[in-house]
Order: C-alpha cells, then structure tokens, then sequence
C-alpha cells in the first residue's frame, strides 16, 4: 500500500510505502522529521496540562480551607486523587515522549532513510494517549468546576 501526498507541481509522490519486509517500511526520510515535530507538539501540551493541573490542585487547596462540611471534603479528596493521577500519567507520559523523541533523533541524525514497524506503533500508541489525556483532562475539569459551582 502506498501513501501518497501532493509535490510542488502537484502529482502525487510517495510518501510511505508501507510493506514490512523484514519489520521495515520504506519512506523518505521526511516522516522522521514529521514525528519529531509532533512529539514537540506533545511535550508542549503535556506541559500546559501540567500547569493547568497544579492550578486546578491550588484552586481545590483555597476552597477546602474554607469549608468544614464532611459531604464537600470528601468530594474534595476524590479530585485531589485524580489530579494525583493525572500527575503521575503526565509524567509517564513525558518521559515515554522524551524517550521517542531520543530515538527519532538518533534516526534523523543517522540519516536512516527506513522507518521500523515499531517507530509507527509507538508513535500511533502515544498519539492515542495524547488524544486520551485532552479528552480525560478536559472532562475532569469541567467536573470539577462544576463542583465548585454547585458547592460553593
């Protein structure tokens, strides 16, 4: 199969030829950098998801000091669990991006002009992860400030 995309004079060229003899796809070397940019794009999302975390986490510390109610604080801990977690899968995250990003360079670097059937799966799977992350981060919020609505 052959993925093509337009050139300058727009005919089609291909792009990736995918054909996993011996676990390899032929490509041009383009693809390596197209990964590297989109993990870039990864790392700065996983950053403000970071921020945007710590903020949510310093929101949930002011308005607990403010209340004694047994209801709301334990609603409260439930959030300060998942920001918990969210921490920890951001970080699991930012490291499997940095180690991907390593070994795209060290293939840019080297000029390979073959990409493996793992560097597409790894690619895919924390492709899939950040997709994952936006859509379970933003629904976590949008609960939480929902939350605060009701109970404050």
């Amino acid at each position: 199969m052959i993925v093509e995309e337009k050139g300058m004079d727009d005919v089609p060229t291909p792009a990736v030829a995918v054909n996993f003899n011996n676990g390899q796809v032929n490509t041009r070397r383009g693809i390596y950098e197209q990964y590297h940019h989109e993990c870039l794009g990864w790392l700065r999302s996983i950053e403000f998801f970071r921020q945007e975390n710590s903020y949510l986490k310093n929101r949930l510390s002011e308005v607990v000091d403010s209340s004694s109610d047994k209801v709301f604080l334990a609603q409260a801990e439930h959030f300060q669990n998942q920001f918990i977690i969210k921490d920890e899968f951001l970080d699991e995250l930012r490291h499997d991006v940095n180690e991907h990003e390593k070994c795209l360079d060290g293939k840019i670097l080297k000029k390979d002009i073959c990409i493996d059937e793992q560097t597409i799966i790894t690619q895919k799977k924390l492709r899939d992860q950040i997709d994952y992350l936006e859509k379970d981060f933003t629904d976590l919020r949008d609960k939480f400030n929902q939350y605060l609505r009701i109970n404050l």
